[in-house]
């Protein structure tokens, strides 16, 4: 976990990686579960047997799933002291750039690439690549926006 003790020491990293997130590994579990909460249950998804003889040899993670996933890894290694609340503001642009099978273990490589001021706290700009072990192309590439209050 990279921890700043104010909202300006991260400010400061602008243009910078900030980290490289431990490893997170896409069961099956989590692709179900998945397809349960958006009623996507495509059988590229959901159906191993079938999707033994498709185009990847076995289930592959839902592209919002990966995209998603991104929250957590954020939580899990990025902490500002003085922040009172951070929210999701969108996203600028993502790219699902090569398919996570079931069972890849995915990191993040997170850099901030800018802050705007806002009313009573900062907006920041994020570039996040979602890696997968053992691929040279990303699997994600997203830029999107957060809003930190102090």
């Amino acid at each position: 976990m990279r921890t700043f003790d104010t909202l300006a020491d991260l400010a400061a990293c602008a243009g910078q990686e900030i980290t490289l997130t431990d490893w997170h590994t896409v069961t099956q579990d989590a692709i179900d579960k998945f397809a349960d909460a958006t009623g996507d249950h495509q059988w590229i998804h959901v159906d191993p047997e079938r999707a033994k003889a498709g185009p990847f040899g076995t289930t592959i993670a839902h592209g919002y799933l990966t995209l998603s996933l991104l929250a957590g890894f954020f939580d899990r290694s990025i902490k500002v002291r003085d922040v009172r609340m951070g929210i999701n503001y969108g996203s600028n642009k993502v790219r699902f750039m090569s398919p996570v099978p079931v069972n890849s273990r995915l990191r993040v490589r997170i850099e901030l690439l800018g802050t705007t001021p806002i009313d009573g706290g900062l907006q920041l700009a994020w570039r996040s690549t979602i890696e997968r072990e053992g691929s040279d192309k990303p699997a994600c590439v997203a830029e999107s926006l957060a809003r930190y209050y102090l």
